[in-house]
């Protein structure tokens, strides 16, 4: 259920597509593989994440609150999008000469367990993914550098996707408050916070390692590769840094996604992401076109 204190806008559902035609070049965040391999190993876990978190809170539907209907519609609507966006690109991707398909297989083997726990455990992995989306999201749409010299189809792809993050934080979050209700608050903290541990632990890993077999493609391995990796992840741009004070967020007493209110970002972002919002559809499958 949203707490009373939620600054959370209204949820748009805008059906674009990108990167239909080849990518300018096979390096094509601003001629730096490291750059490209960053993105490319966080599009390779997203083709098989936002299915899971589509999946998972489908599973709650029927139990929500009357006020997370609406949400939940177009927070899954959006999700099928990003994925069929996020296909689109990693089909760009392997047209360029690389091979996700082991990126990929690594997301399966951390979601196929999870798949076989109780629905509360996709819950509380989406819960935690979710927050880490929505501040990589927030830092790419803060500082607009990030993107600058992309190629443009790709740039915008991730520019919309990331203001759908933001926009849709708290859905998984309000829907974890609900499910958990009974819960004491102990009990609660302690769930999430040993969720996001794990969840964070993976993420680092895997897209590290995604990014280390796409460098290794391209012929760059060895001390080399780690160094350049982590100099990207977390020195200069350092997205990986800059978002660690947000992230630290998620454990503090009385946490919800919108206590960080940024509308004003939702708002520039609005502005100059092009795309007409359509209403949303609840769906019935996960096919891609």
């Amino acid at each position: 259920m949203k707490p009373a204190t939620s600054h959370a806008p209204e949820l748009h559902v805008r059906d674009r597509r990108f990167t239909r035609e080849a990518l300018s070049h096979r390096w094509w965040m601003k001629d730096d593989p490291i750059g490209t391999a960053f993105y490319n190993a966080l599009s390779a876990a997203l083709t098989k994440a936002e299915p899971f978190f589509i999946e998972t809170v489908r599973k709650f539907r029927g139990t929500a609150p009357a006020e997370l209907i609406e949400d939940i519609t177009a927070f899954t609507t959006q999700e099928l999008l990003h994925t069929r966006e996020h296909v689109a690109f990693n089909r760009r991707v392997d047209d360029a000469g690389y091979d996700m398909r082991p990126l990929e297989a690594a997301v399966d083997r951390r979601l196929n367990p999870i798949r076989a726990k109780p629905p509360i455990a996709s819950l509380a992995v989406t819960m935690a993914l979710e927050h880490y989306t929505a501040i990589i999201a927030h830092e790419l749409l803060a500082n607009p550098t990030h993107l600058e010299k992309a190629d443009p189809e790709a740039a915008a792809m991730w520019r919309w996707h990331a203001l759908d993050e933001i926009e849709h934080k708290a859905v998984a979050y309000d829907m974890w408050l609900h499910e958990t209700r009974d819960w004491s608050r102990g009990k609660r903290w302690w769930v999430k916070t040993k969720v996001m541990m794990l969840c964070t632990r993976n993420f680092m890993t895997d897209r590290f390692r995604g990014g280390l077999e796409l460098l290794r493609q391209d012929g760059i391995t060895g001390p080399a590769a780690w160094a350049r990796l982590f100099w990207f992840w977390f020195v200069r741009p350092g997205i990986m840094r800059k978002v660690w004070g947000a992230w630290l967020h998620f454990f503090a007493p009385g946490f919800h996604p919108w206590n960080h209110d940024n509308r004003a970002v939702v708002a520039d972002a609005r502005k100059s992401i092009p795309g007409v919002p359509v209403a949303a559809a609840e769906p019935n499958g996960l096919t891609i076109a």
